[in-house]
């Protein structure tokens, strides 16, 4: 038996495993595509509109960091994917690191790994099928993509390096979480991990972007690399070398450390604990927040730093939106006649979204708890089930309010910086927090799977992205209006600008509300895992 001997069955299991997960996620992506470009060809129907809008792209330093520099401002495909093809390049990168970790070290840490080398399996086995599984997807999301672009009337070549550009963000970022889970010991922490290795690629890309001095170090960063594929913009096919040649090197190192450690130890040693408990520790609610507090701080790190980057947009975003379509596309999606507030409604309601991810996140380390057989040394000692239940709850709550806080003062002050004006910032504030009945909403909808289906709590995921599809598509779909009021972020005021209205927020609440309280009642009546 050699060190890969069983990665075909592997394959097969890990895909009979993400049967619905992984269509799911591509299915997402492609209409996250295709949609951006449906939506927005139409919008520049002159080269001149064109090249008025990508020289107020590029004229922007904090557009630029976000979003890239556009190198040809007549093409069309470049500024109908401005968006998609930076923040769509994290997702897709955040897709293969979820796959690699779910494969390899969450399954080690749950103890089924040595389950499996008990069979006639390969050390490096787990390790080869979970990286295959992922470039298996990150492939078939490129082709998918590309032909999806080309439909929607992109240019043929262009469509193509897009798709590959994907692609390959996939392929890199796979190997990046491969290499990780050698070094932490838990899931948790190598998903931190690579996301700290995706944030500083994306932001050494961003230096590079803005700054000539430090030009040379987009070709370092990842992010930079695949960027300078450039579809639509010269189609440079000869520059996706690089990144496959880095993702070469990060897969051998990867096999090289799988092939030297322990099982269910990783390369970086543990922190020793102290002697005794602290008070901190004592009860249910400290216990909870222990575990938490360093998520919720990671989380509220990444907040500010994407507040703050809005605020500074939306201090230039008027000279960004010259034509009187841009204009009406925006004020659908943000609900005001004032541009600058409909962009910062528009993206509150991203601080929303993300915001609401943590909330599932918090809500759903109940189930982790559970599968990993810790509840029920915590419930032999005197804690209710619901006590137990609601230290969590009040950690996810709580914790949104403060991210919310985080994030719309980060971009009131920001913007406040950039403009010399502070009159916006208690609106921006007030526009991070009226999302927050809507993020209960989903977190009502976690608990209550939690509580009465607990082999279905991953599908809070899914019933964010459907949230998230109906935000960027169902406008301009020109969905009907009873299909856009599923999701509870619709039905939140979009500040600042729009009138207030209480009512909604308080329904939203009430149905919170219900929604947790149906959840904890389910657990405290089903049977533990």
């Amino acid at each position: 038996m050699n060190s890969l001997t069983g990665t075909r069955l592997l394959i097969g299991l890990a895909l009979r495993r993400d049967r619905v997960m992984l269509p799911s996620w591509i299915v997402v992506f492609l209409l996250f595509a295709v949609g951006s470009a449906s939506g927005t060809v139409a919008l520049y129907p002159t080269v001149a509109w064109r090249v008025a809008a990508a020289d107020a792209v590029n004229s922007s330093p904090i557009l630029v960091a976000m979003y890239g520099r556009i190198y040809d401002p007549t093409s069309l495909g470049a500024l109908s994917m401005l968006k998609a093809s930076v923040l769509g390049s994290v997702m897709v990168a955040v897709f293969a690191i979820s796959i690699v970790v779910r494969h390899t070290r969450t399954e080690e840490e749950s103890g089924r790994v040595e389950m499996v080398h008990s069979a006639v399996v390969g050390r490096l086995a787990p390790l080869a099928a979970a990286l295959l599984v992922a470039i298996l997807a990150s492939g078939v999301l490129g082709v998918l993509t590309a032909g999806g672009l080309i439909a929607a009337g992109l240019p043929v070549a262009g469509s193509i390096a897009f798709g590959l550009s994907w692609a390959l963000t996939g392929v890199v970022f796979a190997t990046v979480a491969g290499l990780g889970a050698q070094f932490a010991r838990t899931g948790r922490s190598t998903v931190g991990l690579c996301l700290a290795v995706l944030g500083v690629s994306f932001l050494l890309r961003a230096l590079a972007d803005t700054n000539a001095s430090f030009a040379s170090l987009r070709w370092v960063s990842p992010s930079g690399q695949l960027q300078q594929i450039r579809p639509y913009q010269g189609d440079n096919f000869a520059v996706a070398l690089l990144p496959l040649l880095v993702a070469l090197v990060i897969g051998v190192l990867a096999f090289n450390r799988a092939a030297s450690r322990d099982l269910g130890t990783g390369l970086w040693s543990d922190r020793p604990g102290p002697a005794s408990a602290s008070a901190g520790l004592r009860g249910p609610y400290g216990l909870a927040w222990n575990l938490q507090r360093g998520s919720l701080i990671i989380w509220a790190c990444w907040l500010v730093i994407f507040g703050a980057i809005l605020g500074n947009i939306a201090s230039s975003v008027n000279g960004f939106f010259d034509s009187q379509q841009v204009r009406d596309y925006f004020a659908r999606l943000g609900g005001s006649a004032a541009i600058t507030d409909a962009f910062l409604a528009t993206e509150m309601a991203f601080v929303g979204l993300l915001v609401a991810a943590f909330a599932i996140q918090s809500t759903q380390r109940l189930h982790a708890e559970e599968a990993s057989d810790r509840l029920e040394i915590v419930l032999s000692g005197s804690v209710k089930r619901w006590r137990w239940t609601m230290s969590h709850v009040v950690i996810a709550f709580g914790g949104s309010v403060l991210l919310a806080l985080a994030a719309g003062l980060a971009a009131g002050l920001a913007n406040a910086q950039a403009t010399a004006d502070s009159a916006q910032i208690g609106g921006i504030v007030a526009g991070a927090l009226a999302q927050l009945p809507a993020v209960w909403v989903i977190l009502g909808v976690a608990l209550l799977l939690f509580g009465w289906l607990p082999k279905w709590t991953v599908a809070a995921w899914a019933v964010l992205v459907g949230c998230v599809m109906l935000g960027e598509l169902g406008p301009l779909f020109k969905f009907p209006q009873s299909v856009l009021d599923i999701s509870p972020f619709v039905h939140v005021p979009k500040l600042p600008g729009a009138p207030f209205d209480a009512v909604p927020l308080l329904i939203l609440i009430a149905a919170a509300t219900a929604f947790c309280i149906v959840g904890v009642i389910g657990f405290c009546r089903r049977d533990i895992l």
